[in-house]
């Protein structure tokens, strides 16, 4: 699926840090860097990488991304959200000094056509097609597409393929739709999500299929205009995406390995995800196609 929740002009990278005292994994104090509104646990320095950027983690992802990347759509004003703070954390346990983000289109994230970063977060679901022109972490978190509609509709999994949907350019819901949920009318593909989702609000489209975790966020920002009727199970992830042959791919596959095990990424899931979902992903109706999944 996708992840990103808008396709936005390239920005100028920045490095987001904030010098401050804080408490280590066994509660004492010690003076070390924290990254942004992020709280950074385990052990400074614990892993080696060889980054970009000395002192630096570089990262790409496309913004704006709520939730992800909480803060304003550009790399300025990042200050928090899922991905970010996944960023800072591997950053602090790599000995590294900052985070320097880089704004780019999705398409241009996952395209493998770029090398001048150390990982990229997105929300960038793991195909066999993207692993072929890059490398991916282990998975670390599951993804699944929703439908999103005009609340005064009534669309569901009997009419979906009857109606107009939008679709994000480049992602795997994109590919969903067009492959295997098949509608009968054509399917439009916008460069960003709030075109799309405006396109909807404005009847230009009639639903929009997308990463559920991307669009859990519309219906409180639209107050109530939109509303997520479903979603269909995909058995994908979420990974961090390394240039092909990263020479840093095991080192930063262990840190994403620990973040996993320790707890961290679920604290972040539950910190920033949850606020900006509003609602429980799990309770939303599965649709199938065909019969199955």
């Amino acid at each position: 699926m996708r992840a990103a929740a808008a396709i936005v002009s390239l920005a100028a990278s920045v490095a987001l840090i904030v010098a401050t005292s804080a408490c280590d994994e066994n509660g004492s104090k010690s003076s070390k860097v924290h990254y942004g509104d992020c709280d950074v646990s385990g052990h400074r320095g614990e892993f080696h990488l060889s980054p970009m950027t000395a002192g630096a983690l570089t990262v790409k992802t496309t913004l704006p991304a709520p939730g992800w990347w909480n803060g304003g759509d550009t790399p300025a004003s990042i200050k928090s959200g899922y991905e970010y703070c996944m960023a800072a954390n591997i950053a602090y346990r790599s000995g590294l000094d900052r985070v320097k983000v880089e704004n780019a289109p999705f398409p241009e994230v996952v395209s493998g056509k770029t090398e001048d970063f150390d990982l990229a977060l997105a929300q960038i679901t793991i195909t066999p097609e993207r692993s072929k022109v890059a490398d991916f972490s282990p998975p670390y978190l599951s993804s699944t597409l929703g439908v999103l509609i005009r609340d005064d509709e009534k669309i569901d999994e009997s009419n979906i393929r009857d109606v107009r949907i939008g679709v994000a350019e480049g992602t795997t819901g994109e590919e969903f739709v067009k492959n295997r949920l098949k509608p009968t009318k054509p399917v439009t593909a916008f460069p960003n999500d709030p075109d799309m989702v405006t396109a909807l609000e404005k009847g230009q489209i009639d639903a929009v299929v997308h990463d559920t975790t991307i669009l859990l966020a519309y219906p409180q920002k639209r107050e109530g205009r939109v509303r997520i009727v479903g979603q269909y199970r995909t058995d994908q992830g979420y990974g961090a995406l390394y240039p092909k042959g990263s020479s840093n791919k095991k080192e930063l596959d262990r840190v994403i390995k620990q973040l996993i095990d320790d707890g961290t990424l679920a604290k972040l899931s539950a910190v920033y995800l949850g606020s900006a979902f509003g609602q429980d992903p799990a309770k939303i109706p599965y649709f199938t196609v065909d019969g199955g999944s």
